[in-house]
Parts: C-alpha cells; sequence; structure tokens
C-alpha cells in the first residue's frame, strides 16, 4: 500500500497483522478485550449509523463539513468514533467532560456542532438541560447505558449497507493529507479557547517522526495504558503511534485507579504529565518516611543516589555498582508499582522537575520528557530512550522533519509539517501566531550543547516588578516544588516592588511532620495558621532562596489551605495554573502580604 498519509490508513495496516486485544476497557470489574477485527467492524458500524443520520462531507472545505463533538473520559470508544468520524467525512471536535457550561455552548455555537457522544448519563442530561442554548446541536448519545438515555449502541447500523459502505469508500478516496481531520480547543490559560485546526497531514507527520523514538525503546511486548483524556494533543498522537505500530491499548478506569491498573496491566510503556508523575513520587516518599531502622536508612541511600544519576554522562564503577545494588533492593519494588514491566513513561505538557528524571531513569524507569503544543500536533522535541540523546532539565534534541529557532528575545520559533493550519474562524489570530512563516511558542528557552532544548519560561508568565527586573516563575516555582511540603506555588511579583508566593502545603506530608513534632493536626485551615508550621515554611523557603538572585527571592508568602482543582477554577485539564484567576481569586491576601499585614516573619 502507499505510505500512510491520513489518520485512517492505520486500519488496513491492522489488518494485515491483527491482534486479539487492539484496544480493552474494563466492565463489571474486568479488562474485556476487543481484536483488531471487532475494532473495526465497530467503526463501520458506527460510521454507518451517522451516515444514515445525514451526517456527511457536504464538500470537503473545512465548513462544508459536519461537526461530531465528543467530552468522554479516555475508552475504547473513543478511538472507535474518532475513526468512524473520519469515514463520513465529518470533523471532530473533543472536549474535556469537565468543561464548563459556558465554555461548551461557546465551542458548539462556533464549530456548529450537530451530534454529541459524551460518556455518561450525567453529563447527557447536562447537555439536555440547556439544549437551547445551542441551536444546531440535533443529537447526544452517551457511552454508559441507562434506560431512558440515548445508548450509542443505537446509532450504529449493526449491518451496514452497500450504499452506505460506498460513501466511506468515497470519503477515503476523497480525502487528501492536507484535509482538517480535527478541531482542538485549547484550555485557555490567558482567555477565551481557540480551536486548532489540525490536517491529517500535521497529525500523521508527527505519528512518523516520534515512532522511531519510541521504537528505540525496543519494547518486547507492545501494551500501553492510556488514562490522560484523548482530547489532549499528545495521548492522541501516542494513541495514533500505537495504532499505526502493532500496540495494544488498555485504558485505566479513572485517575484513581491509575496505581491498581498498572499492576493489572503490566504496560511497557504510558503517557502522563508530570503532575502525576509527582504524585507517584510522593506517595513513595511517604512510604519510606515511615519506614524505620535500616530499611529507612536504605531507602534514603538509594534515593540519593539516584538524585546523581545524570543521564548521559559517565559513571564511575563504584557508582554503578552502588546503584545495581540500589535497584536490586529499593527500586525493584518502584518498578513492581508501575506494573513491573515499565520501560519508559512520556511525560508532557508541562515542565517536570529534574530531580524525578533522574531518580526515575536510575531505578530503570526511563523518563522521555517531551514538549510542544497542540498548535505543533504536537511534538516538537522529545528525550530519546538512548542516554545519548537524553539529558535531564531539557525537553530533549528536535525531533526530524521540524525545525526550531530562537528569537532575539529568546522566545521559541518552530516550522513543519506538524504546525497547525490556522485557528478555527479566526484568521487574525492565526496572522497574528506567525512571523515571517515561522510560529511563535510564547515560550522562551534556548538549545544545551547545541541541539538539547531547554524551556525557561512562558513568554506571557514573566513578570517586571517595580523596580523593572524581570522575572521568571516557572523555574522558581518548580525548584520550590521538590520540597516534599509544597503541593503548589504561584509567584507574585508583578509591579510589585519583591516576589511573594502563594503556597499550598503538601497537606499529607505536612501532618506527618507535625505529628513528630508534637503539633496537633486538627484541620488544614488550622495547620496553616499554627506559627510552628509557618515558621519551618520560611526556614524551608530560605533554603530555596540561596538558589535565586535577590530580585528572584521570596519574601513573604502566603500558606494555603485548600489545594488548586479543575473544579475550582484554578487549573486548566492540562493541569496548568490559571495565574489571572489565581490572582483574582487571592487578591485580597496578596494584598495583604504588600501590606505587611499577612505572613510576617515570626
Amino acid at each position: 500500500m502507499n505510505i500512510p498519509s491520513r489518520l485512517f490508513d492505520c486500519m488496513p495496516l491492522q489488518a494485515a497483522a491483527p491482534i486479539p486485544d487492539l484496544l480493552a476497557g474494563k466492565m463489571a470489574g474486568k479488562y474485556v478485550p476487543l481484536s483488531t477485527e471487532a475494532v473495526h467492524t465497530e467503526i463501520k458500524k458506527l460510521a454507518a449509523g451517522l451516515i444514515a443520520k445525514g451526517i456527511s462531507a457536504h464538500d470537503m472545505s473545512t465548513e462544508g463539513r459536519d461537526k461530531i463533538a465528543i467530552l468522554s473520559n479516555s475508552r475504547p470508544e473513543w478511538l472507535i468514533t474518532d475513526l468512524a468520524v473520519q469515514l463520513t467525512g465529518a470533523i471532530l471536535v473533543p472536549l474535556y467532560p469537565n468543561i464548563t457550561l459556558s465554555e461548551m455552548t461557546g465551542i458548539f455555537n462556533e464549530s456548529g456542532v450537530k451530534g454529541c457522544f459524551v460518556h455518561s448519563p450525567a453529563l447527557y442530561r447536562q447537555i439536555m438541560a440547556h439544549k437551547e442554548l445551542m441551536p444546531e446541536l440535533e443529537w447526544v448519545y452517551t457511552f454508559e447505558q441507562e434506560e431512558g438515555v440515548p445508548y450509542w449502541e443505537s446509532c450504529k447500523i449493526q449491518q451496514p449497507l452497500p450504499e452506505q459502505l460506498q460513501v466511506m469508500d468515497t470519503i477515503k478516496e476523497r480525502t487528501v493529507e492536507s484535509d482538517i481531520a480535527t478541531i482542538i480547543y485549547t484550555s485557555g490559560t490567558t482567555g477565551t479557547p481557540k480551536g486548532v485546526m489540525l490536517s491529517h497531514k500535521n497529525v500523521v507527520s508527527n505519528v512518523n517522526n516520534v515512532h522511531p523514538i519510541i521504537d528505540g525503546i525496543g519494547l518486547k511486548e507492545r501494551k500501553a495504558l492510556s488514562f490522560l483524556p484523548l482530547n489532549h494533543i499528545l495521548e492522541k498522537m501516542i494513541s495514533y503511534v500505537y495504532l499505526f505500530n502493532g500496540f495494544s491499548i488498555y485504558y485505566a478506569e479513572s485517575m484513581d485507579t491509575i496505581g491498581d491498573n498498572l499492576k493489572e496491566v503490566q504496560p511497557s510503556i504510558f503517557v502522563t504529565v508530570p503532575r502525576l508523575l509527582e504524585k507517584v513520587y510522593e506517595k513513595i516518599m511517604a512510604t519510606g518516611h515511615q519506614l524505620t531502622g535500616i530499611k529507612k536508612k536504605l531507602f534514603f541511600w538509594a534515593v540519593e543516589l539516584g538524585r546523581q544519576y545524570e543521564p548521559g554522562q559517565s559513571r564511575s564503577w563504584w557508582y554503578r555498582f552502588k546503584l545495581a545494588i540500589a535497584n536490586k533492593l529499593i527500586f525493584s519494588k518502584w518498578r513492581a508499582a508501575l506494573g513491573g514491566q515499565v520501560k519508559a513513561i512520556v511525560v508532557g505538557g508541562a515542565p517536570c522537575q529534574p530531580r524525578l528524571v533522574k531518580i526515575f531513569s536510575a531505578a530503570k524507569v526511563v523518563i522521555m520528557e517531551g514538549y510542544g503544543l497542540t498548535e505543533s500536533s504536537p511534538v516538537i522535541a522529545v528525550n530519546h530512550y538512548d542516554e545519548a540523546n537524553r539529558r535531564a532539565g531539557t525537553v530533549g534534541p528536535v525531533i526530524d522533519q521540524v525545525q526550531v529557532r530562537i528569537a532575539d528575545d529568546g522566545e521559541i520559533l518552530c516550522k513543519g509539517d506538524n504546525i497547525m493550519v490556522g485557528y478555527y474562524k479566526k484568521p487574525e489570530a492565526t496572522a497574528a501566531a506567525f512571523v515571517d512563516g515561522w510560529f511563535e511558542t510564547g515560550d522562551i528557552g534556548e538549545l544545551i550543547e547545541g541541539r538539547f532544548l531547554k524551556i525557561t519560561d512562558r513568554k506571557k508568565e514573566l513578570f517586571k516588578t517595580s523596580g523593572g527586573k524581570y522575572v521568571a516563575p516557572q523555574p522558581i516555582e518548580s525548584k520550590l516544588k521538590e520540597s516534599r511540603f509544597i503541593e503548589q506555588v504561584m509567584l507574585i511579583g508583578e509591579s510589585r516592588k519583591f516576589v511573594s508566593a502563594l503556597i499550598v502545603p503538601s497537606f499529607s506530608n505536612l501532618e506527618l511532620w507535625m505529628k513528630e513534632q508534637h503539633i496537633p493536626f486538627e484541620s488544614q485551615e488550622q495547620a496553616v495558621k499554627h506559627p510552628q508550621v509557618i515558621k519551618s515554611f520560611y526556614e524551608l523557603v530560605n533554603g530555596y532562596n540561596a538558589n535565586f538572585s535577590h530580585i528572584e527571592q521570596i519574601k513573604k508568602f502566603v500558606l494555603l489551605p485548600q489545594e488548586w482543582g479543575i473544579e475550582t477554577g484554578e487549573l486548566t485539564p492540562k493541569l496548568s495554573l490559571k495565574r489571572k484567576v489565581i490572582l483574582q481569586k487571592y487578591a485580597v491576601q496578596i494584598d495583604q502580604m504588600y501590606e505587611g499585614a499577612e505572613t510576617d516573619r515570626p
């Protein structure tokens, strides 16, 4: 066959090398595998049902093709729907299932969504209760069955008619690589979400250029666990790497069951965001702090060895000998907690702390941190499995067929087949995103050793103090989060006379410390106000201040009693800080810091 150039070209490749568990999801507490043949049958049945409902490409222009939305957690039905929609000529508009009603209605109306698939009856009822706000929406189906709610099985044609199969064949013949495959709306940390138009060529080029890097891991068993939302472009693109290259994809039940699912599935690879990796590390470290005697000493001896690990650097025989012992006695248990078979974890979406990269890599679980945006389909650079192409503290070498240039002001500019077609119905925003044909990423970076890309900050997140000095908050926040006592942190200082911070403690670790200090832990609200806790955090922050210039040092902070979250509005679905929201929400506490009325030094 011809070289694959469209996402649905994965199907004939799969048919030529079928496997018994192409996709697998949990039903009644057990994983139910779907074979290659079963998946393809379901795709065609759903595509036939959509065609019967009038879903089609009236012409192959972006405007002339129907739009189908999907709001769902990761599951086999998601990819089946994605491929079925492609076979009708329609365009998929995937959204986070926990998106706000106002954002959802805005996106549905701008893109003209005609039909929608959701994961739960509860979400179905929420949409239908506000259907009058979305006049072009005609129908909604659920992936989970409940009496009285339209179930996705009823959307399928169990025996597709010859004319429906002919429509699919015609669409496949008419679809070219430059056609839009999906419109993905950005999560919007700084403003209204924009619809990123990605063509088949955009995503397939990224799949092709990332595949050799994944293949370089040398996986004997090609099994992956998927749990990030599939409308997250990294998870979607990697899913197509799996689909084009003979992987089985198993889906976690929820974010809360990832630990159990890892042990059940025993994947060789998975994709995550740094925050979830941090949670795994914090849980392991909390266990270590509860050990006693020689076991505790061995645990932290191994952790210290891991912190000294530098990927790509030579190591003495004595260090290698000690690390082999640590791997046998301590790190083997870490690997078992991840299922026992994980060779690599791909990390993206936000900066990953270098210490996590070092420690997990020392424990024979290689962290392949990468970088990209929705607009770049997404990968621009990624650390490889082989150490020669991996450096902690960087996002790795730029991938093949992608060009990167550092502008005079430090901004990363990018070119390549992976760069988006543009923002849907926003020609001015599209034009503003490019300079001389180069896409402006909005990130500040540099090249280490001439080839390893390092992200130093977000251009829009740099702030200037009242003294006229610029401060890049991300590196400082990342450094502070190395402490097991700091869960979340955000620097303040725009037009202020000094830098301050909002800090959310890691309450599980803080409670253990308070117990050791014989300080009663009554509530989180009480804990953050306790004088000894505040004093200990000042000592902690002062210790980290030694790493920063005088301008960057944190002079005051407020300890907050509640963790920031998606539901409470402080985080995007990708777990990035919504800085404007946080600034507004805690305006009183911030003003008090600068008036000297809050968290004065004890």
